[in-house]
């Protein structure tokens, strides 16, 4: 396991800087965030890559870049409570629970989510709320979130997320099959504006297994 993982951690911010970051108190967390531990201890000497990892299950930890990016709109926006679907690693989980007050996670597959939750209790990160559910339908008794942040592409925008936004919430998520792209959509009341971003790559949003 890796122990100093500071200077891993600098060279990997410096990246996303290059790549266009710009919120500081974003590059901050990730800078003080282990990401080895978020991962197959096997694969943990690529952690500070910014690559996509394996985590099983068919399931991948986020490009670096990618969780910056995300993290970055949603912060643009002043967000204190978010729900993020697909908690996966745990690791953009752990990023939000350092910049926004509460964080409402759902996963769907039993496993990570036991291990995502015993990595952000390591991390003494509390401010995080965990659901074993389909992540087409949100979390609905927790709604209205001010963001929501989805780790998985949906084939459309799923409307029972929308309706969970707040007046002026936003919610980034990549949408599409073959072509996904990255989307923004802004709740105006009941008028949603929506922006589309560059393509992505993500694993499909699928809906959950039995509870």
């Amino acid at each position: 396991m890796i122990q100093n993982f500071q200077g891993m951690a600098r060279r990997l911010v410096a990246q996303l800087e290059r790549e266009g970051i710009r919120n500081k108190p974003v590059l901050e967390v990730i800078e003080k965030t282990p990401r080895h531990l978020f991962m197959p201890q096997s694969l943990a000497h690529k952690a500070y890559e910014n690559t996509a990892l394996p985590i099983g299950k068919g399931q991948t930890i986020s490009q670096p870049l990618m969780v910056a990016s995300m993290t970055q709109l949603l912060m643009q926006h002043d967000c204190k409570k978010v729900l993020e679907i697909g908690t996966g690693s745990g690791y953009q989980t752990a990023i939000l629970a350092q910049l926004v007050a509460q964080v409402c996670s759902v996963e769907r597959i039993a496993e990570l989510q036991y291990q995502a939750k015993r990595r952000l209790k390591q991390l003494e990160l509390h401010n995080v709320s965990m659901r074993h559910g389909d992540g087409w339908l949100g979390w609905r008794s927790k709604a209205p979130f001010d963001g929501i942040i989805v780790t998985a592409a949906a084939s459309e925008l799923p409307q029972q997320l929308m309706a969970q936004l707040s007046d002026g919430g936003v919610m980034i998520i990549p949408v599409g099959t073959d072509k996904q792209r990255l989307i923004v959509v802004r709740r105006f009341g009941d008028v949603f504006e929506r922006k589309e971003l560059g393509e992505v790559k993500f694993v499909p949003l699928v809906p959950g297994e039995p509870v």
